[in-house]
């Protein structure tokens, strides 16, 4: 859906998508496994949707979301705050040339599916689509 891309006009490279997706499935993994060492951080359940990198791969930016919705300040301030653990994390798992600096975003893409499933459920919608 209709993320703010870091470089807008220009499609990320299949490098970038490689690498974003390699770093989202072994950031999922550190957070599945609760390696970090941080209880606060470890009792959440966050999905990891997508991490967009820059084009040079230094900056990669993780598309997050705890599971439910619930605590997502919450969430994102200690994400940040192991966000040096988290980095080494993605470096020992992965061999890039250089280990990306982490940002943390919340993935509004879940309450807009949301919203529009909700829209698309009230009667005259419904009516109207049927009609069309």
């Amino acid at each position: 859906m209709g993320k703010q891309s870091h470089n807008p006009g220009r499609a990320p490279s299949q490098r970038q998508l490689r690498v974003g997706e390699l770093i989202r499935r072994t950031l999922s993994d550190v957070l599945n496994r609760g390696d970090i060492h941080d209880p606060d951080l470890n009792r959440m359940s966050i999905t990891v949707s997508e991490v967009r990198t820059s084009p040079d791969l230094k900056v990669a930016t993780a598309y997050v979301l705890p599971l439910g919705g619930n605590f997502r300040e919450e969430a994102l301030d200690a994400l940040r705050r192991n966000r040096g653990e988290l980095r080494r994390a993605i470096n020992k798992g992965l061999t890039l040339k250089f280990s990306p600096e982490l940002r943390f975003v919340l993935d509004e893409s879940f309450d807009r599916m949301d919203e529009t499933r909700r829209l698309l459920g009230q009667d005259d919608v419904r009516r109207d689509i049927d009609e069309g």
